[in-house]
């Protein structure tokens, strides 16, 4: 159970970012990323999943979050991932992150979050 760093990734483009957690293992969570600005995001989660490994993306819109609630996609499902898959995110919040609710020892999972648009 450890709070993994993500890691901004240089991509040549301007107007957004991309932001990667690496590695993240069953009870993992990820460092909160926050830049709100950024209307329009979306999520690529992958790697091995392991027995039952299963990635959740949260945020929060308290400055230090002390709650996460679980994000959706556009048609109201949770953001809750079994396996490999690229995912928009409904809600605009301050803070997001990763979390792994559940895998084995063999679970290994990157997460890409991709903000564009409306930056100040």
């Amino acid at each position: 159970m450890a709070i993994v760093d993500y890691q901004l990734i240089a991509t040549g483009f301007q107007g957004g970012s991309l932001v990667k957690w690496a590695g993240l293992a069953n009870g993992d969570t990820g460092r909160p990323f926050q830049q709100p600005a950024h209307n329009d995001r979306s999520v690529h989660v992958k790697g091995a999943f392991g027995v039952g490994g299963t990635c959740i993306i949260e945020g929060s819109n308290e400055l230090l979050p002390a709650t996460y609630a679980t994000l959706n996609d556009p048609q109201g499902n949770p953001l809750s991932f079994g396996a490999e898959k690229i995912e928009a995110i409904l809600e605009n919040v301050l803070s997001i992150r990763p979390r792994i609710s559940a895998g084995d020892g063999d679970t290994a999972i990157d997460v890409y979050l991709l903000l564009v648009g409306g930056s100040k």
